[in-house]
């Protein structure tokens, strides 16, 4: 009897074996997470469009990823289709109604009431950011030619002079602002820097000039890739100024003893 016990405790037990080793061997399909597209797009810039008014969203040049890796295309989209258009929705409609519609950008900026902090910020959102768009190219870098690069010379002694200054205004700059390359009606240049959206063409904020490459250093500019690295920013930057664009207004800027639109 004890026997026959033994034997069916034995048998039972290795019944639950492989029953147990049958589970162990059994594949379970676990379906895997799909795979992350590396470049996924991110939009098109010319969907882009303000609200009716007397300006209007100027074509960003490029790609939003046409300035990898130095400026990343997360950050372009973001900066342009958000920021950029935020500012201009709101001049049109700071302006809408006035007499303020019917003149340039350029015209609103330089007979500006600086106490007009809302005209202020956003005109000068809108101008800032069309120079820096327009002053950047995906076969940027090295150095200028021509006209710009005598007056570099002339007035930084070298483009590296002129390199070293330009990066040391931008990393000073205290909190949001921009820095600048500017002109006189002479041809003489200058770097100067100014504070959130301010710029050399406004009246009474201590710096003059014609700008001829702007310089963007606010962290929504930078962050996303660069996070509290602005001097890694500010140095990428070179890598991107389309130095054709930039000669081209200080040659047009000087001929013409005025500043040039950027509508």
């Amino acid at each position: 009897m004890k026997k026959n016990l033994i034997l069916v405790v034995l048998l039972g037990l290795n019944v639950m074996t492989n029953s147990c080793n049958e589970k162990k061997l059994t594949e379970v399909q676990v379906p895997l997470p799909e795979k992350e597209e590396v470049n996924k797009a991110m939009g098109n810039p010319a969907d882009i469009i303000a609200n009716v008014g007397a300006f209007k969203m100027m074509l960003l040049p490029y790609s939003y990823d046409a300035l990898e890796p130095f400026i990343d295309a997360k950050t372009m989209e973001v900066h342009y289709s958000k920021h950029h258009l935020g500012y201009i929705n709101k001049l049109n409609e700071t302006i809408a109604g006035t007499e303020l519609e019917k003149l340039t950008i350029e015209e609103i900026l330089k007979s500006l009431d600086i106490e007009n902090q809302t005209l202020r910020n956003n005109a000068g959102g809108y101008y800032n950011h069309n120079l820096f768009w327009g002053n950047m190219s995906s076969k940027g870098g090295g150095e200028p030619i021509g006209s710009l690069n005598n007056a570099i010379k002339k007035d930084f002694g070298s483009f590296a002079d002129f390199k070293i200054q330009l990066t040391e205004t931008a990393n000073k700059q205290f909190g949001s602002g921009w820095a600048w390359l500017v002109t006189d009606k002479t041809g003489k240049l200058s770097i100067v820097g100014t504070a959130n959206q301010d710029n050399p063409l406004m009246p009474n904020i201590g710096v003059t000039g014609t700008p001829i490459l702007a310089l963007d250093v606010w962290e929504h500019a930078y962050y996303l890739k660069y996070q509290n690295k602005r001097n890694s920013y500010v140095e990428a930057f070179f890598n991107v100024i389309n130095w054709k664009a930039v000669e081209k207004r200080y040659d047009e800027t000087i001929k013409k003893e005025l500043p040039i639109k950027v509508q």
